[in-house]
């Protein structure tokens, strides 16, 4: 126990120092004494960047705090530190953090997910006691996870819209300051609102999915794992907080052809609708045309 509780301690600090690997921050001055600001993503996926000033002089910070910006893969432009009238350049210290989600996301508590299986089927909903290996429970004081009865081999479908942030097979491998958690046989989607998505228990074609590849409401993303009789979702973002590294957010399922969405609980099984409207909320009028109207 000892053990693996410094091993998940180890994780969590080792995580965030390969976060600021990830990203690159740069401050240039120009002609006029500003000092530009920009940044590169060298990951395959959005990160979200903090940066934190003191003692700055000749200048004023006017971005909103506290100051949380998404990259997008790549180069990004942040902001401009201008130069006061008749003073010396802009000089300052700062550090930056570096999130996997966004630690400040604006959670819509209403937004209608969809039951991620096959629309017309049916599924059992059941309370998760414990997600032991995710994080280490001796590191999270609260926690939220939704789960299914299933049986391997059931199709597994996205519950909300997303780009591919992590596949996991039944083995780890690689460096582990780049996992997003620790559990084996998952599938974790980065949100559009800045949560992440991580599904449990799925496994999927590496040929028809893979890290940074959009998804959408309602699209197939894997099947459940050989061996395994339950999904676990966990729809959760990182927290600003020292004391708490991630904060859970409680979804809510639709569960009639109408859109109407509920928090679930274990008294019967829900039928799965994939309404067209709520598959459609975060696609742009070009995806709704690709996707939407060829399933017609």
């Amino acid at each position: 126990m000892i053990r693996r509780l410094l091993f998940l301690i180890l994780l969590v600090f080792v995580l965030k120092g390969a976060l600021a690997q990830l990203v690159t921050v740069q401050a240039d001055y120009n002609s006029l004494g500003d000092c530009i600001f920009s940044a590169t993503n060298n990951a395959k996926v959005p990160m979200y960047l903090q940066i934190n000033f003191g003692d700055l002089e000749n200048t004023t910070f006017n971005e909103p705090l506290p100051y949380i910006k998404r990259l997008t893969t790549g180069y990004n432009s942040l902001f401009t530190l201008q130069r006061d009238l008749d003073a010396d350049v802009p000089r300052f210290n700062y550090e930056i953090n570096t999130f996997r989600s966004n630690p400040t996301s604006d959670i819509d508590f209403d937004f209608p997910y969809l039951l991620p299986f096959k629309e017309g089927e049916s599924v059992q909903f059941f309370d998760v006691k414990n997600i032991d290996g995710f994080w280490g429970t001796e590191g999270l004081k609260s926690w939220y996870a939704v789960g299914f009865k299933t049986i391997s081999g059931t199709s597994v479908y996205a519950s909300r819209t997303g780009i591919v942030a992590e596949i996991v097979g039944k083995s780890r491998t690689g460096d582990s300051r780049y996992w997003y958690h620790t559990w084996k046989n998952s599938i974790t989607l980065l949100q559009p609102d800045g949560t992440l998505s991580c599904y449990h228990n799925v496994v999927c074609d590496p040929d028809k999915l893979g890290v940074g590849q959009k998804v959408f409401a309602g699209q197939k993303i894997g099947e459940v794992a050989a061996g395994s009789k339950e999904l676990i979702l966990l729809i959760y973002h990182d927290s600003l907080s020292a004391s708490k590294p991630l904060s859970f957010v409680i979804p809510q399922f639709v569960v009639s052809s109408d859109g109407k969405s509920v928090i679930l609980n274990s008294n019967a099984p829900y039928t799965i609708f994939h309404p067209k409207r709520i598959k459609g909320l975060e696609m742009t009028k070009r995806e709704k045309r690709k996707y939407l109207e060829k399933s017609e």
